[in-house]
């Protein structure tokens, strides 16, 4: 079933090239004209092609992948499950406290990338996935430490948006980074200029840690943290771009994937997301 998008591309495209067909008969029947003696087959003809024209562009496409040479590496945009890339490290965003117990979804919500973290990786004992987290931590200086008072739930340190914590052993890693700040209202919240830090920050990591393996990751941003105004079509172009940038300094990793859910791919204009990524790997190739 085609979403709306689907339908304002198939429309759009079966128009165009009914229009591009519509000339190019009126000009040949110009010369030939006995070649055209009923124009009721011709005309039903050509609708079918075009309907046919129209349905082949707006087909879903779930999956992009494009290979650059300088560095060599590859971006895959793909509609899938962030937790069944086996053969990838993962990257999972967390807040600035590294909150992992949910307390009932009052401080991560139950659907969530962490939550799912939690369940998957770790069989939802949050006691080994904060031992974990102290572990890579323990060498990180706190920001601030709230009060139990000030924060009635979740943990107190505060660490600086940016933090990245590489939890498990290779080749199967998980990069948890703090791209959002949360309050002690509980409400998350980031900004373009905190990812797009946090970001940078974390490809640092990646190349110190996987830079000869695959990295998966979700379309951080676009759950609860208050990234509204920017559309899941957008995050995923911040993204790109700041993992571009970044690997003109050097690889990161051998390839990235950007894992789609779904409800999010159909707010995603893939063929315009690949055609972006064809014009970022020709300005690498050419740096």
């Amino acid at each position: 079933m085609l979403t709306r998008r689907g339908r304002q591309v198939l429309l759009r495209n079966a128009m165009a090239a009914f229009g591009g067909l519509s000339a190019v008969l009126q000009f040949v029947a110009q010369f030939f004209p006995r070649s055209f003696p009923d124009s009721g087959p011709v005309a039903a003809v050509s609708l079918a092609a075009c309907l046919v024209w129209g349905l082949s562009r707006a087909r879903p496409v779930r999956r992009v992948r494009q290979e650059f040479r300088r560095p060599d590496m590859a971006i895959v945009v793909e509609e899938g499950d962030l937790f069944e890339q086996q053969d990838a490290s993962l990257v999972v965003g967390f807040c600035d406290t590294f909150d992992t117990a949910s307390d009932g979804g009052a401080v991560i919500d139950g659907t969530s990338v962490q939550a799912q973290l939690l369940l998957r990786r770790y069989g939802g004992d949050v006691r080994r996935l904060d031992a974990a987290l102290d572990t890579a931590l323990g060498g990180i200086e706190p920001l601030a430490r709230e009060s139990r008072a000030g924060k009635p739930l979740g943990k107190l340190d505060r660490y600086p948006v940016g933090t990245v914590a590489v939890l498990g052993a290779r080749p199967r890693l998980t990069f948890a980074t703090a791209y959002s700040r949360i309050g002690n209202d509980l409400v998350a919240a980031s900004s373009v200029e905190d990812l797009w830090f946090s970001l940078n920050r974390l490809w640092d990591t990646v190349s110190r840690h996987a830079r000869p393996e695959a990295v998966a990751m979700p379309l951080v941003g676009s759950g609860l943290s208050r990234l509204d105004h920017l559309d899941q079509e957008s995050l995923l172009r911040l993204i790109l771009m700041s993992f571009v940038a970044r690997s003109r300094e050097g690889a990161i990793c051998r390839e990235l994937r950007v894992v789609v859910r779904p409800a999010d791919l159909a707010r995603i204009n893939m063929p315009e997301v690949a055609a972006f990524l064809r014009t970022l790997a020709s300005g690498l190739d050419r740096g």
